[in-house]
């Protein structure tokens, strides 16, 4: 069996659609991993423990290996919680009649490319792997109370996010806690516990992964509007089947407006620097984001948004959450070095800041103009 690098690659960024059972067994084992456990999306884990990664770094609490055995090992915990999903809704029924996860992505169960046996036995080694990572950040941080709060936490939301918790309308605010300021401050008081650091800062780190969390949540509750008439039929109570679709497209509409002010204030209060500001231009996403989600879901597909149905308002906070995430973390990157070298730079934190963002609006100016000229070329 060939190992596929390209397919690793594409099915950490996408969501992949495969209809011939013959191309999904010549895959390797890596790439059927990646593809069933949807890794384009959890890839959010990773820019969490990013998130924390370099805050820990910047309050000298950061050490490089346990900090990849956490990143690893919860990145697979996110993997299998999608299997045991998959393999609930299968079992449950819900995932029948072209249901909305079918549409979108390989659904080995509902295609026959696994059987139930094999679904759990590749539940099984994930959840064995990510569990061991697990006790290792018990033993990492000597068995603290806290730290086997946060394993007991987990181990709980791995089994039962999908059931019950889900249908009682409580998956989404779980996704926000979970990938947000429990996830990002949960890695960095490990890190900084086994260091024998100072963690005095938590709750602004647990405040620092609000936004991030609020932009993994919004993809959530897109989607469970996206679907929300079929699993109201299903009996599957989502927030937005509980509440109806107006007040869940309003209440993502706040939590994108939300990340970005919970930004602003960690800047104005200082515990972040200027260099967060480049969060900002993410605005043009998050601006299509909420003009889509002011107007219900439309009936079918608008021409040139074929490809994508049936996801709709997931897609554009998806669309969103890329680049945001990504400017996040680039803005904590940046703060973190700046400083860490505070001394040697020429100017102030803020000032450096603010010529970073002064650079990277040359930069969109200068593709938006090379933009504007490709396509008046092209007319």
């Amino acid at each position: 069996m060939k190992i596929n690098f390209a397919m690793w690659r594409k099915a950490s960024w996408e969501l992949i659609k495969m209809d011939s059972k013959q191309e999904w067994e010549s895959l390797d084992v890596v790439s059927k991993w990646l593809i069933a456990t949807r890794s384009a999306v959890t890839t959010v884990t990773i820019y969490s423990c990013i998130i924390a990664g370099l805050l820990a770094w910047r309050d000298g609490n950061f050490s490089w290996l346990p900090w990849i055995i956490l990143t690893l090992g919860l990145f697979i915990a996110h993997g299998t919680n999608n299997l045991l999903n998959d393999y609930t809704d299968f079992s449950r029924g819900v995932d029948k009649d072209n249901y909305f996860r079918t549409q979108y992505g390989v659904h080995p169960l509902v295609q026959g490319f696994w059987n139930k046996s094999q679904q759990i036995q590749w539940f099984l080694v994930s959840g064995v792997i990510a569990f061991l990572s697990g006790i290792f950040a018990l033993y990492y941080t000597g068995f603290n109370a806290s730290v086997i709060g946060l394993f007991a936490f987990g181990v709980l939301m791995l089994l039962f996010y999908t059931w019950p918790l889900k249908y009682w309308a409580l998956g989404e605010l779980a996704i926000f806690l979970i990938w947000g300021p429990i996830m990002i401050a949960g890695v960095y008081f490990v890190l900084a516990l086994g260091q024998g650091g100072d963690f005095s800062n938590i709750w602004y780190v647990a405040l620092a992964g609000i936004p991030f969390g609020l932009s993994v949540a919004s993809i959530n509750v897109g989607k469970h509007i996206d679907k929300m008439i079929p699993d109201k039929q299903k009996g599957v109570g989502t927030f937005p089947v509980r509440v109806g679709q107006t007040f869940a497209r309003y209440v993502n509409m706040a939590a994108i407006v939300i990340a970005y002010a919970v930004v602003i204030y960690l800047v104005v209060t200082g515990y972040f620097s200027v260099f967060m500001l480049l969060i900002l231009f993410a605005l043009k996403r998050a601006f299509y984001a909420v003009a889509v989600l002011s107007k219900p879901r439309p009936e079918g597909p608008p021409a040139g948004f074929e490809a994508f149905w049936p996801t709709w308002f997931s897609g554009f906070c998806f669309y969103h959450n890329r680049l945001f995430g990504g400017l996040f973390i680039l803005g904590v990157l940046l703060d973190t070095f700046a400083r860490l070298f505070e001394k040697s730079l020429p100017l102030s934190l803020n000032w450096m800041g603010a010529i970073a963002l002064g650079v990277a609006a040359v930069y969109a100016i200068v593709q938006m103009l090379m933009d504007k000229a490709k396509k008046a070329k092209a007319a």
